[in-house]
C-alpha cells in the first residue's frame, strides 16, 4: 500500500504515520510544501527507531506526485465524499491520499477523483478527525480486505505460553 500526505503541517502527524507505515510495509510519500523539517525532533520521536524500516519519497508539489506515479490507482480521503471507505476495493498496490490537517485535500484535485474519494463517517458537528487516526483507520480496512497478506497476525507472548 501507499500512503500520500499532501503538504502535511504537524511532525507528530507525520511521525505517526510513518510509523504505521514502516510496520505495514506501506511506502509513505510525501508532497511539498511540508509544515516541517524532516530533521525535526518532533517528527523523528513520534516515529521512534523505525524510521530505517521506511520507504519514504518527496515530491516538490502534487503535479510532480502525479507525473512520477502515472498508473497509481488514488483514493481520496476526504469528509466532502459521497461514499464511505468501507464501500470500495482496495489494491495491494493502491494509494490512500490525505490532505493538510487545516484544510484536506483542495477542492481543484478532488474533482478529478469523484468515483475514488471516500470518507470516515463521523457526526457532522466535527470538521475531521485527527490525520494520523484517519490514516490509521483506512490503511488496516485496505489491509483488511487483502487478509493483511504479509503481516504478522499471530503474537507470541516473551515469558510464557499461552
Amino acid at each position: 500500500m501507499h500512503i500520500v500526505l499532501l503538504e502535511p503541517e504537524i511532525p507528530q502527524n507525520a511521525g505517526n504515520i510513518a510509523r504505521t507505515c514502516a510496520v505495514t510495509n506501506s511506502t509513505l510519500h510525501l508532497i511539498k510544501p511540508l509544515g516541517f523539517s524532516v530533521e525535526d525532533k518532533y517528527l523523528k520521536r513520534a516515529g521512534l527507531d523505525y524510521w530505517k524500516l521506511l520507504d519514504i519519497r518527496y515530491y516538490e508539489n502534487w503535479e510532480d506526485f502525479v507525473s512520477k506515479n502515472k498508473d497509481a490507482k488514488l483514493f481520496m480521503a476526504t469528509t466532502k465524499a459521497k461514499k464511505v471507505y468501507t464501500e470500495v476495493e482496495y489494491g495491494e498496490n493502491d494509494y490512500l491520499v490525505f490532505g493538510k490537517e487545516s484544510a484536506g485535500i483542495p477542492e481543484e484535485i478532488l474533482l478529478n477523483y469523484e468515483e475514488t474519494s471516500v470518507r470516515i463517517p463521523m457526526l457532522d458537528v466535527a470538521r475531521s478527525l485527527n490525520l494520523s487516526n484517519s490514516v490509521a483507520i483506512m490503511l488496516y480496512e485496505a489491509l483488511r480486505q487483502q487478509n493483511f497478506s504479509g503481516l504478522l497476525k499471530e503474537g507470541q507472548l516473551h515469558r510464557y505460553k499461552w
